[in-house]
């Protein structure tokens, strides 16, 4: 079946983590699509659930409690609430927005584990899991933070790099450590249960590789099959954690679910919750049904860093479990970028949606539109407050505003706002090209083509403005009152089709038209024919769009360098502590020597790792160092350097890496060698 051929809509945008703020990233990659999306589909009257809620359990929840000095449920609870007036005051249309922390996504959840371990699906086994001694407990991913072997990230989780997306375990870490203590944890043995994601590789190659191809939008296929060609494996869905959903076994006692088991399901607990509170029958939008054409479309709508848990995770989950349909869709955006760099949470460098709404009070849409227009779809974007400004004030307010404007004025100029004879646009072409936007529309948001959709239907008021202009109704008034009359309801009719149009881009907007028009409807469907009956009063016109002036952009860039400003302070006033003590004997063990570069080359396709061929003394070895963002492979060949010759070999990129040359790192992250300062023989013992 066809996207189109389905007559039910289940839409889910992820979970956001009920840790902190919501901001414009969050937006542009899975909640204004998925919004604009389902507003889409209610308005071909289609039948359609919306669901979200906040991920409320995991280790960034307790991170953020420890930080704090607070509980996770505090964090919760602040968290979750903040969020969802946000989404609510931004105009994102969820049919719920629930918790993961409610009673029925508890029960649902540890009602998936049992149905799998029930069926002998997982995989039961000790498995040496990090430890913090410090502590005295075991660190779950997001407790462990280490160098990503792909990208060279020194800062990548134990699930997963932020930076580059890719999915990890946190042993595949080079130099972990401990987000709790800063030390390097220990190996211990520990049971967890595994999902066999190698023994669903078939069936996932088949239904994904095979059915999915020239379907899914590249950049989420070829993640998918970059995963699948490198072979799955086993993936632990248990933690040891004081917080989150209890393992339903006697003999899991103290171990929690792990995270991405239970957050996708909330999708389904939510839908729960919405089917109790409004008597409609969930099953319908996630089970299987007997006669196929009434199976519901399920469309996940995340951003790039989630693709691998909602395309080969939780669809290995559901098809495990049984008689749950799976996903039709998964349009992952990337990454949106502000003013040349990345936005980053823990730098503060982000434009946060509470902030905005409260600095931009009522323009919403203005903010809707410039996401819309640069939305990251297959690669990566950027948001820059002048592109913001010159977005706002040359295209919503000088072109569809200044058109609307122009009509509303002469109508009520020249005839006193009145309708005569009107029921109809009377020009065949601009029939014609509305009638083409509707089908634009229509097929580029089946594509997932969020920026040509917002663009054909400014096309429009294009149209109008061009058609307004060369028609002077201004001048033909005096001589041919009819003809200018005939001319601005034609105009009007443009007026009432961007008010349909742009419901599901600009809502807010769409409603100030129709009360302009006075036409007295919440939300216009587009198989409902606009007439305007003889004698029809329209309202008085108002501004839809005002201009963004000079000094509001320059407070925020402003804004955004003064909190620059405020993390780099932060971060200098920050000293590294002290680890633990340790014996004269372990400093011992560590095999320092001088050496020197003989070779020196970029790895492929990382960004920050050089492949060394160093002289120890003893021998020549190779050694893969996260370095390449500050030193040309070309200019430190026969530089001498510090290294760690007894390090166990570790494969790093697939090169076998044999010991650590050693770095000094500033507060601005800025590396050097520590080296002897003249030249010194090959070998020598650092003491």
């Amino acid at each position: 079946m066809t996207q189109k051929d389905f007559k039910r809509y289940t839409i889910t945008s992820a979970l956001p983590y009920a840790n902190g703020p919501l901001h414009i990233g969050h937006l542009a990659g899975a909640y204004l699509p998925a919004d604009i999306f389902v507003r889409h589909l209610r308005l071909q009257k289609k039948d359609v659930v919306y669901v979200c809620g906040s991920d409320e359990h995991g280790a960034a929840i307790t991170i953020k409690a420890k930080k704090e000095g607070t509980t996770p449920q505090a964090i919760i609870d602040q968290y979750h609430h903040q969020i969802k007036q946000s989404f609510e005051d931004f105009g994102i249309a969820f049919d719920i927005y629930h918790r993961t922390s409610s009673a029925i996504h508890h029960d649902l959840s540890q009602e998936f584990f049992l149905n799998l371990y029930e069926k002998g699906e997982f995989i039961e086994k000790f498995s040496d899991q990090y430890f913090d001694e410090e502590y005295q407990q075991f660190l779950a991913d997001r407790y462990i933070i280490g160098t990503c072997p792909n990208c060279g990230n020194d800062n990548a989780y134990g699930d997963q790099c932020e930076k580059c997306g890719t999915s990890l375990s946190p042993t595949d870490l080079i130099n972990p450590r401990s987000t709790l203590s800063g030390n390097a944890p220990i190996l211990k043995p520990t049971k967890h249960w595994y999902l066999p994601l190698d023994k669903y590789q078939p069936w996932l190659e088949k239904w994904l590789l095979e059915g999915k191809k020239d379907i899914w939008k590249t950049n989420v296929y070829g993640q998918c099959s970059s995963w699948l060609k490198q072979g799955l494996q086993p993936r632990s869905m248990t933690r040891d954690l004081d917080w989150g959903i209890d393992v339903p076994l006697q003999e899991a006692e103290g171990k929690k679910l792990y995270v991405w088991m239970d957050a996708p399901i909330g999708y389904i607990s939510a839908t729960k919750q919405w089917a109790i509170d409004h008597n409609k029958d969930w099953q319908l939008y996630w089970k299987e049904q007997p006669n196929e054409a009434d199976n519901s479309c399920l469309i996940h709508f995340i951003g790039k860093d989630n693709i691998v848990f909602h395309c080969i995770t939780f669809p290995s989950i559901l098809h495990a479990h049984g008689d749950y349909i799976l996903p039709t869709q998964v349009p992952a955006n990337e990454f949106l970028n502000l003013e040349g760099d990345k936005l980053s949470t823990s730098r503060n460098h982000a434009v946060w949606l509470h902030e905005y709404l409260e600095e931009f009070p009522n323009k919403q849409d203005e903010l809707r539109y410039v996401l819309t227009s640069i939305m990251p779809e297959t690669s990566d974007s950027e948001f820059t407050w002048k592109d913001y400004q010159a977005r706002v004030n040359n295209e919503l307010v000088a072109i569809l505003g200044n058109f609307v404007n122009r009509v509303m004025i002469l109508m009520h100029k020249y005839f006193e706002g009145k309708v005569l004879g009107g029921e109809k646009i009377k020009n065949q072409s601009l029939f014609d090209e509305i009638g083409k936007a509707y089908d634009d529309v229509d097929i580029y948001l089946g594509d997932f083509k969020f920026r040509n959709a917002i663009a054909s239907v400014m096309d429009i008021a294009r149209l109008g403005n061009r058609y307004l202009t060369e028609n002077e109704p201004w001048k033909t008034f005096k001589e041919s009152p009819e003809e200018a009359r005939e001319v601005l309801q034609n105009c009007l009719h443009i007026i009432a089709h961007l008010a349909t149009l742009s419901q599901a881009f600009l809502p807010y907007s769409s409603k100030k038209l129709f009360g302009m028009l006075n036409i007295e409807r919440d939300v216009l469907s587009y198989d409902e024919e606009i007439i305007f009956k003889d004698g029809h009063q329209l309202n008085p016109a108002t501004l839809l769009f005002e201009k963004i002036e000079d000094e509001v952009v320059e407070a925020q860039i402003k804004k955004l360098e003064d909190k620059k400003t405020e993390a780099l302070a932060a971060i200098k006033s920050e000293v590294t502590p002290a680890k633990a003590d340790i014996s004269f004997d372990d400093f011992s063990a560590l095999d320092i020597r001088t050496g020197k570069i003989l070779t020196a080359e970029k790895v492929a396709k990382t960004k920050k790792l050089l492949k060394l061929t160093i002289d120890t003394g003893l021998d020549q070895r190779t050694v893969v160092s996260g370095i390449a963002e500050f030193f040309d492979p070309e200019k430190i060949v026969g530089q001498q350097v510090s290294i760690l010759i007894n390090l166990a070999p570790r494969e790093i990129k697939g090169i076998i890496s044999q010991g650590m040359v050693l770095m000094a790192e500033n507060s601005d992250g800025k590396l050097t060698f520590v080296a002897p300062k003249e030249e010194f023989g090959v070998g020598s013992v650092v003491r």
